[in-house]
């Protein structure tokens, strides 16, 4: 038996009409700006999503060192077991968000179980298999002390039918808001615990992967990973889940855990906001302080990334810009000994920050910190 769907209260429509109403906006910004800080954003976001949903579990990487893995740069300072973590969510999320306009598309206990090989598989082992369900009981214990079990997931032997009736719920046809059902996938399967290792990552994913077969905003916009990653928000996380009980118990009343999604929904999309508005805005600064400066246009981007994302490595830049190798280091060069950036590091290792030249203007607007609004206080 799965949780069922709660009914949305008043408040809850309220908040639920501004999230679409947000997700609505930003759909038709990203369509009116198809340009080359838009697909920077895509980018940041994602990063964001991997770095943050690693957090989580322990895999601590910035957003940044998360982007220059996605660009496949080798010299990263980050341990091989946070490298292979990175670069495994980032193959599955890159795979769940190309599902979005399949159009045979159907879940199935085989997707479920390659996403997880595609997350696990590098774990793979007798007493942690990647890919298949778990044999055995599985714990998850309470941080302050191992011994203690925070929740005790169903019996391995009530797996295959738990996930069977999972799949046709997330197969059926439904009039419940896709937000919502997103949100109620999550919670069903990481209650039901259905492998040995990965969960927690696969159950957000699975609610990012819904949000991407919506339709209505693509899922580096929507997801909340991120959101969910950030220090405050993963204790209140936690502490969500563990209000549903030490077992499972699908016949209780959820109404708590939609809330605190819509909580979720509504400040990503705020942060969104921001960061687009922020992002073109930044932009624009640029671009007049090129043409003044008779910078060829095409610096922009990289101007671009070290004032939104703190730096700039020649790879991203080559890539952004469609450069041969030989050009984009003769421009950072340039940009480098006009002052405008810094080189850091030596070799392949090297990536750019602002030098003492670049435009103090564009930095106090890329970096001035922003408020969200908490929306059920404003509803």
């Amino acid at each position: 038996m799965l949780i069922p769907t709660p009914s949305l209260t008043a408040a809850d429509r309220v908040v639920l009409a501004s999230v679409d109403e947000m997700r609505d906006r930003l759909r038709h910004q990203v369509q009116d700006r198809p340009g080359k800080s838009t697909s920077g954003l895509r980018k940041f976001l994602t990063a964001d999503a991997v770095a943050a949903s690693n957090s989580i579990e322990g895999f601590r990487v910035s957003t940044q060192d998360v982007q220059d893995l996605m660009d496949g740069e080798r010299d990263v300072d980050v341990s091989d077991e946070n490298r292979r973590e990175t670069l495994a969510y980032e193959l599955m999320m890159t795979y769940v968000q190309s599902l979005h306009d399949v159009a045979d598309f159907e879940y199935s206990k085989g997707l479920l179980n390659a996403l997880h090989w595609m997350l696990q598989g590098h774990r793979h082992a007798r007493n942690k298999p990647a890919g298949q369900w778990r044999a055995g009981p599985v714990y998850v214990t309470d941080p302050r002390d191992p011994l203690v079990a925070a929740y005790t997931a169903p019996a391995a032997s009530a797996v295959p039918e738990l996930m069977a009736e999972l799949v046709a719920w997330l197969n059926a046809d439904s009039d419940t808001h896709p937000l919502i059902r997103a949100a109620m996938a999550h919670l069903h399967l990481v209650s039901i615990h259905p492998w040995a290792d990965g969960n927690g990552r696969m159950s957000r994913s699975l609610q990012t992967l819904l949000i991407a077969r919506e339709g209505v905003l693509a899922p580096e916009f929507s997801s909340i990973e991120a959101w969910l990653g950030r220090p405050g928000n993963t204790w209140e996380y936690y502490q969500e889940l563990q209000r549903r009980g030490a077992t499972y118990q699908p016949d209780q009343d959820v109404s708590g855990w939609i809330r605190f999604n819509l909580t979720a929904y509504h400040q990503q999309a705020q942060t969104v906001q921001h960061r687009m508005d922020r992002s073109a805005a930044v932009w624009e600064l640029l671009a007049t302080f090129a043409g003044k400066s008779g910078l060829d246009e095409r610096t922009i981007s990289a101007l671009h990334d070290v004032a939104v994302a703190g730096r700039v490595r020649r790879t991203r830049y080559e890539q952004a810009e469609g450069l041969t190798l030989q050009q984009a280091q003769r421009d950072l060069r340039d940009l480098a000994t006009a002052r405008l950036l810094v080189p850091v590091g030596r070799t392949r290792a090297r990536y750019y920050t602002e030098g003492p030249q670049f435009p103090d203007s564009v930095l106090e607007l890329a970096r001035t910190p922003f408020s969200l609004a908490s929306p059920y206080t404003a509803s």
